[in-house]
């Protein structure tokens, strides 16, 4: 049984990257596809058991909210013109009442602090943490792989994938100690955004964590680390004696918090889609791509 019933998705950061766009849009309402990139999100949540949905918002997110809201008006005029299809589109992105639960950020303050700002919401012994950015194209969902291999005698768990040496500062970086082939990496250590010729492995942290409820009580007296932030992976650290799991999970992971990473998985999530995998083709043929 999964025991894992609560996810965080931090939504509160400004979106830089993408402006204009994102100077009225959250960047999480991005689309890729057909779908924003929080949706993506809390559907792989769903389908990994998830119950309760909590979204650290900021000023200017209430997209969000309205998202996963009811919208009478268009339910009404798409149920009178038997637009049965588009309808069912609508109705099946919905949360229940009592089932998402929004709260803000109310200063940018790092990923840990968003996490912290929730400690109040978690009642169970552990949690997940879903970065929507971090969009994973599986044939499972990324969380779903993760809350089935989860155990909490091995401590915090987190989603993990190689990458190049040159992009290692980029990251929170594990030092292994054993198993560092399998698809769970036992880690002795985790360091953010290393140096690249300090860099303990190529074995990168993404945004998919599922933490134990103690993680609260070090965020509560961290102290600010790189980027003058509350960084989520200091206080991963801080936990390494209850142990840490990398998992390599199946699938391809787009950075979406950048143009490069948006406009790939525009293309992957494409191609994947049998009603425009051709039409795809057909474009990039026409370019000449």
């Amino acid at each position: 049984m999964n025991p894992i019933k609560t996810c965080i998705f931090p939504v509160a950061g400004l979106g830089s990257r993408f402006l204009p766009a994102t100077k009225s849009i959250p960047k999480e309402m991005m689309v890729v596809v057909d779908k924003p990139l929080i949706q993506y999100a809390v559907e792989e949540a769903k389908a990994a058991g998830i119950e309760r949905f909590i979204f650290v918002t900021s000023q200017g997110k209430t997209a969000i909210e309205d998202h996963f809201d009811s919208c009478p008006m268009l339910e009404m005029a798409l149920r009178a013109r038997g637009k049965v299809q588009e309808l069912s589109l609508i109705e099946d992105i919905k949360l229940n009442p009592g089932q998402a639960i929004y709260i803000r950020q109310q200063a940018p303050l790092g990923l840990g602090h968003a996490v912290l700002c929730a400690q109040e919401l978690v009642n169970e012994d552990a949690f997940a943490v879903i970065l929507a950015d971090d969009l994973v194209l599986a044939d499972h969902p990324c969380l779903q792989q993760m809350t089935q291999a989860y155990s909490p005698l091995e401590g915090n768990m987190v989603g993990v994938m190689e990458v190049p040496y040159d992009h290692t500062n980029r990251y929170g970086i594990l030092k292994t100690s054993q198993d560092a082939d399998g698809q769970k990496i036992i880690a002795e250590a985790v360091v953010e955004k290393p140096a690249i010729d300090q860099a303990p492995s190529r074995i990168a942290v993404i945004g998919r964590y599922i933490l134990n409820s103690q993680i609260f009580q070090h965020l509560r007296t961290q102290k600010p680390g790189a980027g003058g932030e509350i960084q989520l992976t200091d206080a991963i650290q801080a936990m390494i004696p209850r142990g840490l799991c990398g998992f390599r999970f199946q699938g391809q992971r787009f950075d979406c918090g950048t143009k490069e990473g948006w406009l790939e998985a525009n293309m992957a999530f494409a191609y994947a889609d049998p009603q425009l995998k051709d039409h795809l083709k057909a474009m990039l043929d026409k370019y000449h791509f």
